[in-house]
């Protein structure tokens, strides 16, 4: 009993911070969603108090406007897409590098995660001119590419070590038996990798959507614009709609969220399993 009691005693500082901490995170989405539901002058008077009429014609506006409708069919387009294909290369390569045991080997793992050091915009000149290069200027492919190279780094990182946690015996058993490299990868190596996988998926989700600067270096063409560089829209020169653009991030979020408390569960697992087995 008085074990139980100490151990109670040493969770509550942990529960205070993460207490305070959730609250920090929920402060500016509360702060968010209630002001997207106030007309322009309601969110200057109080703006961290809840509306006194509700306004749901800031998303009216918003929805009626085909537009923006567009621009999140191109960001969830773009995301979605790079998202795919950075677990397809990123497992793939990891599978590799986890099988490959040699110095070679270990030398390019390094290179490939030392990429998390470097900050990929400092290339934004050179990678313009491969976009014009291959005739991807104004379209949402052009991302897709750039997206993939900013999440291989850390795909390669968490999930070649997970892969190394994976006991050899389960595919040195399946090559006895006749399987082939693909097969072991696809029938072994990806079922045991999906909380690792979708640690990756979240981890890149948040950068990849929230991200401005290639899109308004790529893009210029309306029909093209993902969900934030069409939110540029709503800042004048001399004032900003800013019901309207709290309304549109506020609806801009809501992916993010959903994909989170799909996979949450499963992305707890793969920090967990990379915590103890790292």
């Amino acid at each position: 009993m008085k074990t139980t009691l100490k151990v109670q005693r040493l969770n509550i500082p942990s529960h205070a911070i993460l207490i305070v901490w959730s609250l920090i995170v929920i402060f500016p989405l509360w702060v968010m969603v209630i002001n997207s539901f106030k007309d322009r002058l309601a969110i200057y008077q109080n703006p961290f108090g809840l509306p006194a009429k509700w306004n749901v014609s800031n998303y009216g506006a918003i929805l009626s406007d085909g537009d923006f409708l567009l621009y999140f069919r191109n960001s969830l387009m773009a995301v979605i897409l790079s998202l795919v294909f950075l677990l397809i290369v990123g497992a793939l390569a990891s599978y590799a590098l986890a099988s490959w045991r040699g110095k070679f080997s270990r030398a390019l793992y390094f290179f490939f995660i030392a990429g998390m050091m470097l900050p990929i915009k400092i290339a934004s000149i050179r990678l313009l001119e491969l976009v014009r290069f291959f005739n991807l200027l104004n379209t949402i492919w052009s991302l897709l590419p750039i997206y993939i190279a900013m999440g291989v780094p850390v795909a390669i990182f968490i999930l070649t070590e997970f892969i190394r946690a994976i006991p050899y015996e389960l595919t040195e058993a399946a090559v006895i038996d006749g399987a082939s490299r693909f097969r072991v990868f696809s029938m072994i190596i990806v079922p045991l990798l999906r909380p690792a996988l979708a640690t990756v998926a979240i981890y890149n989700l948040v950068p990849f959507w929230n991200d401005l600067w290639f899109p308004l270096i790529f893009i210029n063409d309306d029909r093209a614009k993902t969900v934030l560089l069409g939110v540029t829209r709503l800042f004048g020169q001399y004032q900003t709609d800013w019901s309207k653009v709290l309304a549109v991030l506020t609806l801009s979020a809501v992916p993010v969220i959903a994909l989170y408390l799909t996979m949450s569960q499963q992305f707890i697992k793969g920090l967990t399993a990379g915590a103890v087995k790292g």
